[in-house]
């Protein structure tokens, strides 16, 4: 198999990528974002707190961050395609194992672990060959793989809550599981670039034949090949490290929410198959938020760092509105503006963190910065159930969620502020500096080149008395 043009081809069998990650995405992130459907029965099931409990989707998020960066270099030594094949096996692992059930250990290492290895396996490698397929169209192509996520999330809801009503949560994970194993034929299709499939390009293009039987890679190439999987360096990039302290706040309250709005709605009385058709309410929204923001942000109109801290803002906004609910008309009123609004983000923060440090050290920075807001995915959902232990209310989650989002909306600004400054500087220097030179007329110009013909015995000659 041989590794296409390096340069973006920004269409053609790029979309057939994007399909591809819409797939993907839909078979990760969108189980991960409905399992709150399953936290009341595990719970039941085990007669555990809901501290305890949350803690499942606390190590599959964990695990989802910290092995971002094992999937980035698996990528670049083995292309993105072996990798989310390789997912999708341990996605399909981890809910079948946690068809079992034994304890609450047992779905930690199961239902936790390997699932959350298997979608940062999978998730990591289809957000990344997408940005390497594109580059005008990059926010656009992110927006549509991205909304993979809220369109199988939409039907997720409610056909998750019959798996439950019809097989009971065990049967469910294991039905779930045999789904997933769609990823592998999405990660067939995804055909590695010349950038991500290296080392078969050393090995295969690239080498050419000298006359001592060595071989010789060329210069062009040789930059792909020699390029760091894991570039430690970023950490000392003020944007990078400013981004990523928003990544780990952000990740506090985007993981919660999704996991506690169904047990809200419960406490509101509102019936289960009422509650089902909230995600769906959520992922339809969020579908919505994802395109059209993605379309805005390839219009080039607004900065896409200007576009993601609004949005932040936003969210804040209607997550401090959400727990004003009381029935289920005004709580799925408030879950579509949440909705809403977290679309248009997902739709850009990753075209934000390429712009941040360049497409050379892209895939590095995706996997360094979901390693260190990983911090945030696992400390967010604990901290979420020993918050309701304490106050006895689901209410008092999206507070917090709210009130740490207005926070990673202010190192949003601060890293705005540092590239504005820097651009300021930058340009300062490039500009023509004014001629020191005494003002010379053009009468004495053509003087005294008249005198320099004379000199090198051309015609003209003057004679100066």
């Amino acid at each position: 198999m041989q590794a296409k043009d390096s340069n973006p081809p920004d269409g053609g069998y790029g979309w057939v990528v994007v399909v591809s990650a819409f797939m993907v995405m839909g078979l990760t992130a969108a189980v991960l974002k409905t399992f709150g459907l399953f936290f009341v029965e595990i719970q039941q099931h085990f007669d555990e707190l809901a501290s305890t409990t949350s803690w499942i989707t606390s190590v599959t998020i964990a695990i989802f961050h910290l092995g971002a960066p094992v999937a980035s270099s698996l990528c670049v030594r083995y292309t993105h395609r072996a990798v989310v094949i390789t997912g999708g096996l341990l996605a399909f692992s981890g809910m079948a194992l946690g068809f079992l059930g034994l304890n609450m250990v047992w779905m930690y290492a199961t239902t936790g672990f390997l699932q959350g290895l298997g979608i940062s396996f999978s998730w990591t490698p289809a957000i990344s060959i997408v940005s390497h397929y594109f580059s005008k169209k990059r926010a656009l192509a992110n927006a549509i793989a991205s909304a993979g996520e809220c369109a199988f999330a939409f039907t997720f809801g409610p056909f998750f809550q019959w798996l439950i009503n019809q097989y009971g949560w065990k049967g469910a994970l294991l039905i779930i599981g045999g789904i997933q194993l769609n990823i592998c034929v999405c990660g067939v299709l995804m055909r590695p670039l010349t950038s991500s499939c290296l080392l078969e390009a050393s090995h295969s293009e690239t080498e050419t034949p000298l006359g001592n039987g060595a071989s010789r890679i060329d210069k062009d190439d040789k930059s792909l090949i020699t390029h760091k999987t894991i570039n430690w360096m970023l950490v000392r990039q003020p944007e990078f490290v400013l981004y990523a302290i928003f990544g780990i706040l952000a990740a506090v309250s985007f993981f919660v929410t999704p996991l506690f709005l169904v047990p809200l709605s419960y406490s509101l009385g509102i019936d289960e198959s009422w509650t089902a058709s909230l995600l769906s309410i959520l992922a339809m929204v969020d579908f919505a938020g994802r395109l059209l923001c993605g379309w805005y942000a390839n219009l080039h109109v607004t900065k896409t760092v200007h576009l993601l801290t609004m949005t932040i803002t936003l969210i804040s906004t209607s997550l401090m509105l959400l727990p004003l609910a009381n029935n289920y008309l005004s709580l799925a009123i408030f879950t579509g503006f949440y909705g809403f609004f977290f679309g248009t983000t997902v739709a850009v923060h990753i075209t934000v963190l390429a712009d941040v440090v360049g497409m050379p050290d892209f895939d590095s920075a995706l996997g360094l910065f979901m390693l260190i807001r990983s911090t945030g995915g696992f400390v967010g959902p604990p901290l979420a159930g020993l918050i309701v232990d304490m106050a006895g209310d689901y209410r008092a989650v999206f507070y917090m969620a709210g009130a740490t989002l207005v926070l990673s909306a202010g190192f949003l600004v601060s890293l705005d502020q540092l590239q504005q400054r820097k651009e300021r500087v930058s340009q300062t220097n490039t500009k023509p500096r004014k001629s020191t030179l005494p003002y010379t007329s053009p009468c004495l110009l053509k003087l005294q080149n008249r005198r320099e013909n004379v000199k090198e015995g051309r015609k003209g000659w003057i004679t100066f008395k």
